[in-house]
């Protein structure tokens, strides 16, 4: 049976159903990227604001960066929200063919639309839980820019602004409902820009020093490269500027962008110096100068079993999202885009506590199940980062997801956009929000269960100290551009 206090959270969030789910779709629309998001930031700002919550906008010196508070005192609860979309995602919503709104646009593949609103959701929610039981305490809700390639909270990390935190709450939207346990992997984006000599191509090639040659020899060494690192780590590349469209010009400026990853930092730190030394040597090789401008980087996520268990259980007790037979139906009209690899259960099959489980919902077209959480879970490293990594090294931090999408539908894909403003999202959204707050309500009313949680952090930690990834001066590169 449902306590009572899971009922009155589980009510508000109801209450404001319509008007959540607007904010969500809106952002959706808005489908701005990295750094960019100033509309959605905005409309998250106004809505905090009409529910009491006092807002710092700016904050960490970030244009689409900010804090809604609402209380005082301790202790400080965080929720963190992200906002942005991802480039060439645009996808029109609600349909199982995949049509561009805009070719090249944006498009929410990664559900931030849902995470943010969400979020805000537990944050409402709690301060009416907090408001009736005269519960003392502060709320923030953390306005988080650009988690796609901008690493927005490693740098309000660095800036501070979650040194007095208490513990902090996310979610993420998926196919399924589970706790998100695992550690990710720590990460480094970085810039390679080569300047060269244009010349004609034909007549005097030899004047000329091709910096697209250079930025082809790089990609070449790195390859050779990833025989010769842990077989954990990740490196991807996008050529940004191949110098333009002139085949009878020697290409005098051309850049690609690199993103190394690794479980740990000190792992990143030494491949990220092995790709600029590769590419030095590119530009030995063909005569051209590199300019590496250091992008973002962010830190492995540190698991906390003390939350993690707290919000299994109230997870345990709201059930999970429940979906109607019209959810049921476009669900299955996705998941006929989908190959069989995907429908399959991906990375997660790797882990045997799910797999029997995995394979007696396989083919349900929506998983209404909550995956067994264990500790021992939180030994395992994840492919993929995030940078509420960087949080949970200076705060507990928990986190979940909720399905969100049909079973199968891979994140960062258009079939994740199109189903980003249906019913089956939205009740995802509102379910991580009920969620949370409960969570956090949990968390309040045992004050022993934060000290157990910061007092597990720094024995997870042990000798390491947290160094944030993002060096003092470094701005985002669409700042310094």
């Amino acid at each position: 049976m449902m306590s009572t206090f899971l009922e009155e959270i589980s009510k508000t969030i109801e209450e404001k159903r319509e008007q959540l789910i607007d904010i969500s779709n809106q952002i959706w629309n808005f489908a701005e990227i990295r750094f960019e998001e100033f509309q959605s930031a905005e409309l998250l700002c106004k809505a905090l604001e009409s529910e009491g919550f006092h807002v710092e906008k700016g904050v960490a010196e970030l244009e689409t960066a900010f804090i809604g508070s609402f209380g005082s005192g301790k202790p400080i609860i965080a929720f963190l929200g992200e906002y942005d979309a991802l480039s060439g995602l645009s996808q029109q919503a609600g349909t199982a063919t995949k049509i561009a709104i805009q070719e090249g646009g944006n498009g929410h593949g990664c559900g931030h639309n849902l995470l943010g609103t969400g979020s805000l959701a537990a944050a409402i929610a709690l301060r009416e839980h907090m408001k009736k039981h005269n519960i003392p305490g502060t709320i923030r809700y953390y306005g988080c820019p650009a988690e796609e390639g901008g690493s927005g909270k490693t740098i309000m990390v660095r800036a501070g602004l979650f040194d007095d935190v208490d513990f902090a709450l996310c979610w993420h939207p998926a196919d399924r409902n589970l706790m998100m346990c695992t550690s990710s992997l720590a990460n480094i984006q970085a810039s390679f820009k080569f300047t060269g000599r244009s010349a004609h191509a034909a007549q005097a090639p030899h004047l000329g020093r091709s910096a697209l040659d250079a930025v082809e020899l790089m990609n070449v060494g790195v390859n050779y490269l990833r025989e010769h690192i842990i077989p954990e780590a990740r490196v991807h590349y996008a050529v940004t500027n191949t110098g333009g469209l002139s085949p009878n010009i020697v290409q005098a400026d051309a850049s690609v962008l690199y993103l190394v990853r690794a479980p740990k930092t000190s792992q990143v730190n030494e491949i990220y110096d092995r790709v600029c030394q590769i590419a030095e040597g590119a530009a030995l090789m063909t005569g051209t100068k590199v300019e590496i401008i250091f992008d973002k980087a962010c830190s492995n996520l540190v698991p906390n079993h003390t939350m993690q268990q707290v919000m299994f259980e109230q997870f345990t007790q709201l059930g999970t999202p429940m979906f109607s037979e019209k959810d049921y139906e476009f669900a299955s009209t996705i998941r006929e885009t989908l190959s069989e690899q995907e429908k399959r259960g991906g990375g997660l099959a790797a882990i045997p506590a799910y797999k029997e489980l995995m394979a007696k919902e396989i083919d349900s077209p929506l998983s209404t199940v909550l995956f067994p959480y264990h500790q021992a879970f939180t030994n395992i490293t994840m492919p993929g980062s995030t940078d509420v990594g960087d949080v949970s090294w200076v705060v507990p931090t928990v986190q979940c997801t909720t399905t969100c999408h049909a079973q199968g539908t891979q994140l960062h894909s258009w079939q994740a956009v199109a189903t980003g403003t249906t019913s089956i999202a939205h009740k995802g959204m509102l379910h991580a929000g009920k969620v949370m707050a409960a969570t956090a309500a949990a968390m309040l009313a045992q004050p022993q269960l934060m000290e157990q949680a910061k007092q597990e952090l720094k024995e997870r930690l042990g000798n390491e100290v947290y160094l944030n990834p993002i060096p003092k001066g470094i701005k985002p590169l669409h700042s310094r551009q």
